[in-house]
């Protein structure tokens, strides 16, 4: 079955960010209105808020993952998906969206509990979300 995407989005507040194809990804997500907290290197605190500041989207460092979240992003190779969907389901999210999705990250998503969405593009998605 297709998941909706915007469906899922309007009921979404909160996006982790598990790496991202380039910075206009996590700007337009945080410029659509959502709150946005990205993995940011190897270190286990190592994770920022991406904040709208005037014309800016800048990091702010806040060391955790949020406590919530409704949507875990990865743009990540599967064999990392484990850890990924762990931690989707420590934060209580409802998604894990993978940009580069397989049928084999389908499966081990949804073997999780979780819905497993891999397109359309989670930045233009949310920008069209938020525009409507």
């Amino acid at each position: 079955m297709a998941v909706d995407a915007a469906a899922l989005l309007r009921a979404t507040t909160t996006i982790v960010l598990i790496d991202y194809p380039g910075r206009a990804v996590p700007a337009a997500i945080a410029r659509a209105g959502y709150t946005v907290v990205s993995k940011e290197g190897p270190e286990p605190d190592d994770y920022c808020e991406h904040v709208v500041d005037g014309d800016d989207v800048v990091l702010r460092k806040v060391g955790t993952p949020p406590e919530r979240a409704d949507i875990v992003y990865s743009h990540r190779p599967e064999d990392e998906l484990p850890g990924i969907i762990d931690l989707a389901r420590r934060v209580g999210a409802r998604a894990v969206w993978c940009e580069t999705g397989s049928p084999s990250a389908k499966a081990s998503v949804e073997a999780a509990g979780l819905v497993y969405v891999d397109s359309p593009q989670i930045a233009e998605a949310a920008s069209a979300v938020r525009r409507a």
